[in-house]
């Protein structure tokens, strides 16, 4: 049965009250009961509208989107200065596309949001707390916050850190069973013949430059990139996608590995410790750029506490590159890919974790980051075809 009830439009300025028969212009498809008005006021078809009269669709058929939503789609009426509202900025903000209207109106409406904060709703879920707590951990203004907060429905879940997380526990316990050791198995004559490290003269491998990541120096080294992984790369993740924080963190370790190649070029490579830097150091450098903006619980004590974990964890991979090996002349791992995945992280990282309202793509800073990494890497990859025989560096044995 069709319901033939009219809905009523008020328009701006005094205008007449106009009656739009439901069965003419709201057919089943949302997206097409939006456009069908669109087009009734806009016969140039331009594809645009003017903010008086989204405003007025906004009041008369707002109820059927999500709250929050709703916000941000009159605030980006209400602070439009060309007076015009297209109906694909439109589809871009409900679909939750990145795009330049979904920028202006996240900006617009930090400014003007009326309503109260999300960490004031009551009577949610266990999984809405925690997609609230997320939100609060990640994002700096409370216009993202409730987009996301009503955008998320874990399809798909934070699986990449995970998977990543589950795949250096099972390689570190196999490799451990294997070798009989659980604490610095780096000094097992055997930890180093394994097929995943980077060491200089297997550099030709060149699956080693990321597949060092999933061998760990020992049970320390393991928990501490671990727990920052997790800690971390899980919420990031759960905010920006597999997609974003992949980028981030597969960045983060081929800097690591080709940073060690570069300044200390004796030297073999473990652990994920490239990648997880790459993911803190960015994480952390947003929460400073927009301190007054983040709402997470005890962040300058929690921030102390990350930041004296990555030392403590920096702080053991420089004793054990300088710790007399158990097999000379083979050193020890080297602490350098640490420092490889802070440059990343406090250039690309920063780019990718301050846009989550944006096209990466439409990002100038994002192309120039990305192009001097690119840059780095050519290098990186010319300085491991030629810089070893003309500088003649006498490489340790091969495992």
């Amino acid at each position: 049965m069709v319901n033939s009830s009219p809905a009523v439009a008020a328009h701006a300025e005094g205008e007449e009250i106009e009656v739009l028969e439901t069965t003419d212009v709201l057919p089943a498809a949302p997206e097409d009961q939006w456009k069908s008005l669109f087009d009734k006021h806009d016969p140039e078809n331009s594809g645009c509208i003017s903010t008086e009269h989204f405003r007025d669709l906004l009041k008369a058929y707002g109820s059927e989107l999500d709250p929050h939503k709703l916000e941000v789609l009159i605030a980006l009426a209400d602070g439009n200065a060309d007076g015009k509202i297209c109906y694909q900025d439109f589809v871009n903000l409900v679909s939750n596309k990145r795009s330049n209207s979904f920028r202006r109106a996240i900006l617009q409406g930090s400014r003007q949001l009326r309503n109260s904060a999300l960490r004031e709703e009551v009577g949610l879920g266990l999984s809405q707390r925690l997609v609230r707590h997320v939100a609060y951990e990640t994002l700096p203004r409370e216009v993202d916050r409730k987009w996301y907060f009503d955008s998320y429905n874990y399809c798909p879940p934070p699986w990449l850190m995970l998977a990543i997380t589950i795949a250096e526990v099972i390689v570190f316990m196999y490799y451990g069973l294997q070798l009989n050791c659980w604490v610095l198995q780096v000094s097992s004559p055997y930890f180093l013949k394994s097929p995943l490290p980077y060491h200089p003269q297997l550099r030709v491998q060149a699956w080693r430059y990321l597949s060092y990541i999933f061998m760990h120096a020992g049970i320390e080294h393991l928990g501490l990139n671990m727990a920052m992984q997790l800690l971390v790369g899980v919420p990031l993740e759960m905010v920006h996608g597999a997609l974003r924080i992949g980028l981030v963190y597969v960045c983060g370790i081929l800097a690591g590995s080709l940073a060690v190649s570069v300044a200390d070029m004796t030297a073999p490579v473990v652990g994920s410790s490239g990648g997880v830097y790459a993911l803190v150091s960015a994480h952390l450098a947003n929460i400073v750029m927009n301190w007054s903006g983040m709402k997470c619980q005890f962040k300058l004590l929690r921030m102390a506490m990350a930041l004296v974990c990555m030392s403590v964890e920096f702080g053991r991979a420089v004793w054990l590159r300088f710790y007399p090996p158990a097999f000379p002349p083979s050193p020890n791992p080297s602490f350098v890919a640490h420092l490889g995945g802070v440059a990343v992280g406090l250039t690309l990282g920063i780019v990718v974790l301050q846009n989550y309202e944006q096209r990466l793509q439409e990002q100038s800073l994002f192309w120039i980051f990305f192009s001097v990494y690119s840059l780095f890497i050519l290098c990186g990859i010319f300085w491991n075809i030629f810089a070893y025989s003309l500088l003649d560096v006498k490489l340790p044995p091969p495992p």
